[in-house]
């Protein structure tokens, strides 16, 4: 005769029993998604598909009608022994890529985010010719910054993205003033006005001029940072330096992609 005390312990254990196989499991995600999502990301970092990335950009490029205005200034400058940073929005540096080829015999360098993005755009920059300090704002900055002044010091080229990597659009961070306090390098501003583009609906407004068009390549003129003393100086320079390159941040709503 089962007594009440072992009656009691086996509906508990069945219960549980019971309860155990009615518990819903989470859903999990399909292999098979996750084995194609490391596919594609793989297929998108290796080096055929960047230098696809590259090959198009410079032979599309190759049917703008590219003009550059006031760059003599600061080559001068760069072929005396001086350094110079140039900032550029990124919205605008689809249109660069091929001109800026031209500045490989300065060993030049471009900081560049640890995004999906920046894993793309790093190896395109490395085929024009650039070295490529990984690292921004948000990830890797300070390693990334630290490469970028040593670099300028030993060089005499750099780029910076200066809004990147996720904005806000216009916003000049202050890793671009601290590169050319800490390098010695004077800070160009370096535009693009393209006569007809196209604009993605990104963060940044991405520009990507039409073929045919005219677009110039613009440089402002030469901004020193090497006189900092404070904080209140640093914030002075950051917001003129935004203040200047503001004109010419801009996009088109009945022209976006």
């Amino acid at each position: 005769m089962i007594s009440p005390n072992s009656l009691a312990d086996l509906v508990e254990k069945e219960g549980k029993s019971i309860l155990n196989q009615l518990t819903v499991k989470p859903a999990s995600r399909p292999k098979r998604v996750l084995y194609m999502g490391k596919s594609l990301k793989r297929v998108i970092r290796s080096k055929g598909f960047v230098f696809l990335i590259y090959f198009f950009v410079r032979f599309y490029s190759r049917f703008l009608r590219i003009k550059v205005e006031n760059e003599e200034q600061w080559l001068k400058y760069v072929e005396n022994g001086g350094s110079v940073l140039l900032a550029v929005f990124h919205q605008q540096f689809f249109s660069l890529i091929r001109y800026f080829k031209n500045y490989e015999r300065f060993e030049p360098v471009i900081m560049i985010s640890r995004s999906s993005d920046g894993d793309i755009i790093a190896p395109v920059a490395r085929h024009t010719g650039w070295k490529v300090a990984r690292g921004s704002s948000s990830r890797g900055g300070k390693e990334a910054m630290y490469e970028m002044i040593a670099a300028l010091s030993r060089n005499s080229v750099g780029a910076n993205l200066v809004d990147g990597p996720k904005g806000p659009i216009g916003k000049v961070k202050p890793g671009t003033i601290r590169i050319a306090q800490k390098s010695g390098s004077v800070i160009v501003p370096c535009f693009v006005i393209a006569e007809s583009a196209w604009y993605v609906n990104s963060w940044d407004r991405f520009m990507i001029p039409k073929p045919f068009s005219k677009v110039e390549i613009i440089f402002g003129d030469m901004i020193k940072a090497d006189l900092i003393k404070t904080d209140n100086d640093f914030e002075k320079r950051r917001v003129f330096l935004e203040k200047e390159m503001a004109p010419f941040l801009y996009e088109s709503p009945s022209k976006r992609l």
